[in-house]
C-alpha cells in the first residue's frame, strides 16, 4: 500500500526555519520524481519545489528560491524540504507528491504556520 507521510511542520516565528520530511513506502521511491506543494488559506495548491529521481535536478518556485532547499535520500525513501527565513505568507499545508509519468501519489499534508 502506497504511503507518503509528511512530518516536521509546526508553528515558527518569522525568520525561523523548519525541515519537513516525507517518508515513502509501497512503491519504488528511487524512480519517482518528488515534489513539495503547499496550499495556503483560501488559495490554490501550488508547487514549491521538485527534485528528480536521482536528485540531480531541482526546481523551485520563485517564492522559495534562495530560502528553501529540497533534497532526497533514496536509501531511506525520504524527501526533505529545508525552509529558512520563513515568512507569514509561507503559512500553508505542505504536501509531498510522488510522480512518474501519469502515476501520482500524495501525502496527507503537514501544517506550517509562520506567526509571531
Amino acid at each position: 500500500q502506497v504511503q507518503l507521510v509528511e512530518s516536521g511542520g509546526g508553528l515558527v516565528q518569522p525568520g525561523g526555519s523548519l525541515r519537513l520530511s516525507c517518508a515513502a513506502s509501497g512503491f519504488t521511491f528511487s524512480i519517482f520524481a518528488m515534489s513539495w506543494y503547499r496550499q495556503g488559506p483560501g488559495k490554490e495548491r501550488e508547487l514549491v519545489a521538485s527534485i528528480s529521481s536521482a536528485g540531480g535536478i531541482t526546481n523551485y518556485a520563485d517564492s522559495g528560491k534562495g530560502r528553501f532547499t529540497i533534497s532526497r535520500d533514496n536509501n531511506k525513501n525520504t524527501v526533505f524540504l529545508q525552509m529558512n527565513s520563513l515568512k507569514p505568507e509561507d503559512t500553508a499545508v505542505y504536501y509531498c507528491n510522488a510522480r512518474l509519468v501519469r502515476v501520482t501519489y500524495w501525502g496527507q499534508g503537514t501544517q506550517v504556520t509562520v506567526s509571531s
